[in-house]
């Protein structure tokens, strides 16, 4: 799990909330952070990371409404993972032709920084293997490398992730890099397209997603402190798949609610289903007393989109 600030467990989310008392909604699922929802087969395979001793784990719906666990989706670390608390963060799942590919963040021994690897499995529930002797990207002198997106454009694969500069005292940045066809191996040198300056970005931007409609690039991310109820959801418009990029207004657009009792919503994901896209994320569990839970649940709203612009329709807490 991302690294959690311990004392925020037990503080109030008056900060940006408000106390709120009574009953609070729940999830059956119990904590989901940072996922990631694969439609494939007429059912769907919902991804997320590490806990309670599995590496990725993963549900499985049929309509978006009821989710059942399945087994750990990569049971066995690459040689290139730390052994001891691997780390294996904010998995994603993209198909390439008859195998499935699943890119994560694990911690690198050689390096000891958190960086991307590739994973290939004949079933999205897995199991994946990664066979690879060192990550598929690690930019040590940027702190590292976290939170890899695929995205597949015009017949070419690209794979966007954050530069983990927070770790050390250093600005963030979300790169792009081409891929080879297979999803195995990067082609190319990175692309910066978007670094944290904007005043509600606080230190930090990650978690990027890169979605085409109706001919326009939207860039996905999240910012600010993962761990309170500042961390929030922006967007940039790009000229292409490889930018450049500039961030939408000065607010972002999926945030801490007092009314809706959602704190912290981040790292989300976009998928689309008959016509109309979703946007999953997780967002923190408040208890009755007000105060912020230790569980990260999962939301899945409905996005539209208004003026070339995304409207999340939630938050739709799942169950």
């Amino acid at each position: 799990m991302k690294r959690l600030r311990t004392l925020l467990a037990g503080m109030c989310a008056a900060a940006l909330l408000g106390c709120v008392h009574g009953d609070q909604a729940t999830s059956a699922i119990g904590n989901f952070p940072d996922p990631f929802v694969l439609p494939d087969g007429g059912g769907y395979y919902a991804y997320a990371t590490n806990g309670d001793g599995i590496n990725v784990p993963v549900l499985h719906s049929t309509d978006l409404h009821a989710w059942r666990k399945l087994p750990d989706a990569m049971p066995t670390l690459a040689r290139w993972v730390r052994p001891h608390e691997p780390h294996v963060w904010a998995p994603e799942v993209i198909k390439l032709g008859e195998r499935y590919v699943l890119y994560y963040t694990a911690h690198d021994q050689a390096s000891d920084r958190q960086c991307v690897g590739a994973a290939v499995g004949s079933s999205p529930a897995g199991p994946f293997v990664d066979g690879a002797s060192r990550p598929l990207v690690c930019q040590v002198a940027l702190g590292g490398t976290i939170d890899a997106s695929p995205f597949m454009d015009g017949g070419r694969l690209y794979l966007y992730f954050k530069s983990d500069g927070n770790c050390c005292q250093m600005p963030t940045h979300i790169f792009v890099q081409e891929l080879r066809p297979d999803g195995l191996a990067v082609i190319g040198q990175p692309t910066r397209l978007l670094t944290n300056g904007r005043s509600w970005e606080g230190k930090v931007i990650e978690a990027p997603t890169m979605v085409l409609r109706d001919g326009r690039y939207t860039l996905f991310y999240s910012a600010n402190d993962f761990g309170d109820g500042s961390y929030a959801v922006g967007h940039a418009s790009c000229a292409g798949p490889l930018g450049p990029c500039q961030p939408v207004g000065d607010t972002p657009f999926l945030k801490s609610s007092k009314e809706s009792l959602l704190y912290g919503p981040g790292h989300q994901a976009v998928f689309r289903v008959g016509g109309q896209d979703y946007i999953a994320y997780h967002a923190w569990e408040l208890t009755p007393a007000g105060k912020r839970g230790e569980r990260r649940f999962l939301y899945l709203d409905k996005l539209d989109w208004v003026d070339g612009k995304p409207v999340a329709r939630g938050p739709t807490l799942i169950r």
